[in-house]
């Protein structure tokens, strides 16, 4: 279920509250173009929610105006680092606005090295998406017990059979649903102190 590779024409990926023209990535009136000279428009109702881990990170696509998530993908991680270019690059292609990534804190609030590890990742990607020039702005949300809940539902669902199956998707689901409930919550990446 990790998958590090993106592909912008994948059916999977595709719903109806996500809108893509695929017919601006498949350009054939000019044979000349590239993916990579494509920009497609950004959707400001489309956020991304990132569930950050040190092996892997799950991905939900989120929409404001209906007010729902669903789960995205699973990218592989290289001891918290992502394929850079992989992630920017689903942002470009699906036309996100914001990307929030879940801070996990301790239960009383306090930093936990992951938190620290998220924090830093979560700045990392804001100057990337400047060094790209993409109006997208990344900010912080706390994820405390995402994961438990995310397995629990996972479970009662059947979409797991094993404890050890991966819900890092349906964890970046809870995130994105924590964040509909209170936007306010978040902290935008640019208004935080580095740590």
């Amino acid at each position: 279920m990790v998958d590090s590779t993106f592909t912008a024409n994948s059916t999977d990926a595709i719903d109806n509250d996500i809108d893509i023209d695929i017919d601006t990535l498949d350009n054939d009136n000019d044979s000349n173009s590239t993916a990579e000279t494509i920009e497609p428009e950004v959707k400001p109702h489309l956020i991304l929610a990132l569930d950050y881990g040190v092996k892997k990170m799950g991905m939900a696509l989120g929409n404001t105006i209906t007010q729902t998530a669903r789960a995205f993908d699973i990218l592989a991680m290289n001891n918290g680092q992502p394929d850079w270019d992989n992630l920017i690059g689903i942002i470009k292609v699906w036309g996100v606005a914001q990307v929030v990534v879940g801070l996990p804190l301790n239960m009383d609030g306090t930093s936990s090295m992951l938190s620290k590890r998220a924090h830093k990742f979560a700045r990392r990607l804001a100057h990337r998406i400047m060094e790209q020039h993409l109006p997208v702005t990344v900010s912080l949300c706390d994820e405390r017990l995402t994961s438990i809940e995310a397995r629990g539902i996972a479970w009662d669902n059947g979409w797991i059979k094993n404890e050890r199956d991966p819900i890092d998707d349906i964890s970046a689901c809870i995130l994105m649903s924590t964040y509909f409930a209170d936007p306010n919550s978040s902290i935008a990446i640019d208004a935080i102190k580095a740590e």
